[in-house]
Parts: structure tokens; C-alpha cells; sequence
């Protein structure tokens, strides 16, 4: 009997701990050029051990709930996430509203230093959370879906001083080829083969790349168009493909692990 409540308050407990344990969902705001900016901190409580921090940029949709969700899946216990806000807090596309989506990404493709710029200031946000959230500095990267693709990769064309970027379906123009001498990061781009958005500017990415110093891996999936993470999209040359998904997922986290290691 004595072993039966043991095993009982064993096993409360550990009910007890991880119902306490949860994901996190913290407002972190800046002020840029006075445009206002709210993201979302992203990371599993359950544990204090410092762990890689990643900024995440969603796709053109920006911080919504479906973000979020993608957000928690990622971090896991794995990562902290800084889901960064690109266009600041008044502006919220909403899903299915194309034009909303350009309209705010349109001043950001079209400036491309403003787009590194924001990237930046969201690196330098995800740092200054170590002190609250249990972050190691010392493992720094950023991914990036679609739009978000864009933006991660412009932010290792601006030389940031991190382990690695990886673009899922990213668009993959630059306004300098140039630019790719800076990169310090591990780049791993991943596109549909079949993507009739991105993959026209392969060649270009491609020849922009062979210039630079630091490693990196472009990787076409067959039959997956663009959005291929999407859970939400289901259109012609913008759907979900949840065999691509999974695999583009543990090439990231393999690409991740890679570079915070060292390792080639």
C-alpha cells in the first residue's frame, strides 16, 4: 500500500508540474523610426536550460494566430522564437485579403535597407529577452516563410553576426548581389520545384551565392509549389504539402543544429 501511494503522489506531482508548464506568449514592442512594433516571444517554460534563440518571420499574413501556433510548434523545448513583427502593430493583413498582404509588404521589398534594418533591430530584440527568458547567445539564427524567407536572407546579406538563416519558400531576389560577401551565416534556402514565384530567380540566387564566403545550401523539393508549409493555404500555386513540410522542417533543424555545433 505504501508503494501504491508513492507511485500515486509520483505521479500527481508530475501531473501537477506539467500542467504548470506551458508555452509562453510574451508581447515584446519597439519603436523604430516611429513606427511602433508588437512581436511575440515564443518559448516552453517547462524547463530553465538555456537554448538557441531564433527570430521567425512569418509569411505575408505577419503575426496572427496561425503564426503563433507555427511558432509553438518549432520552439518546442527546443528553441526561444522572437515571432518578429515586420510592418508594425496597425498593420494586420487579413488572411485571405491579398492586397492587404501587398500593400504591406510592398514598402519593404521596395527598400531593401529599411527590410535589413527591421531585421536587425528584431536580432537585437531577441537578445536583449536573455535576461528573461532563457536564451543562449552564444546560438543565434533566424528562419523565415515566404515573405519571411525574404527577410531572413536579406538579414545575412546585411553580415549579422549569426549561426545560420533558413528561408522555407522565401522569395529570393536582392537589391545587390553584391551583398553576399557579408554573409557570415550558414544559408539554407529551400523552394518548390514547382514554384512559379520564386523559382524563376533560382539562377540569379545561385550566382549571388557562389560569391559568398560562408556555407550554404539551396534545395529544391519536387512537386511542391509554393506555401508549402502553409497549413492554411490549399490554392493552385500556393498550397500546403505536409510530406514537403516534415521533411523541409528536419532539414532545418539538422541545418540548425549543424551550425551551432560548428559542425560542417
Amino acid at each position: 500500500m505504501r508503494f501504491v501511494r508513492l507511485g500515486c503522489f509520483a505521479l500527481l506531482a508530475a501531473l501537477s508540474f506539467a500542467a504548470q508548464a506551458k508555452m509562453v506568449h510574451r508581447t515584446v514592442e519597439w519603436t523604430l523610426d516611429g513606427t511602433h512594433f508588437k512581436s511575440v516571444l515564443v518559448y516552453d517554460d517547462a524547463s530553465s536550460a538555456k537554448r538557441p534563440g531564433l527570430v521567425m518571420v512569418p509569411n505575408w499574413w505577419g503575426v496572427n494566430d496561425v503564426a503563433v501556433q507555427k511558432a509553438d510548434m518549432i520552439a518546442g523545448k527546443d528553441y526561444v522564437i522572437l515571432l518578429t513583427d515586420m510592418y508594425g502593430e496597425n498593420v494586420r493583413p487579413q488572411h485571405g485579403k491579398s492586397e492587404q498582404a501587398q500593400a504591406a509588404t510592398k514598402p519593404l521589398y521596395g527598400d531593401r535597407a529599411l527590410m535589413r534594418k527591421r531585421m536587425n533591430e528584431a536580432l537585437a530584440q531577441l537578445k536583449a529577452q536573455a535576461g528573461t527568458a532563457p536564451i543562449d547567445l552564444s546560438k543565434l539564427a533566424a528562419i523565415g516563410f515566404c515573405f519571411g524567407g525574404s527577410a531572413v536572407l536579406d538579414l545575412a546579406r546585411s553580415g549579422a553576426d549569426v549561426a545560420a538563416v533558413v528561408s522555407f519558400h522565401g522569395g529570393l531576389t536582392t537589391d545587390d548581389p553584391a551583398l553576399a560577401t557579408h554573409i557570415k551565416a550558414r544559408v539554407l534556402a529551400m523552394n518548390g520545384a514547382d514554384d512559379k514565384g520564386t523559382m524563376p530567380d533560382a539562377d540569379k540566387f545561385l550566382d549571388e551565392m557562389r560569391g559568398s564566403p560562408a556555407e550554404w545550401q539551396f534545395v529544391v523539393i519536387g512537386h511542391a509549389v509554393h506555401c508549402f508549409t502553409e497549413t492554411e493555404e490549399n490554392s493552385p500555386g500556393c498550397k500546403y504539402d505536409p510530406v514537403a513540410a516534415a521533411r523541409s522542417y528536419r532539414l532545418m533543424h539538422d541545418w540548425l543544429r549543424a551550425a551551432f555545433a560548428g559542425q560542417p
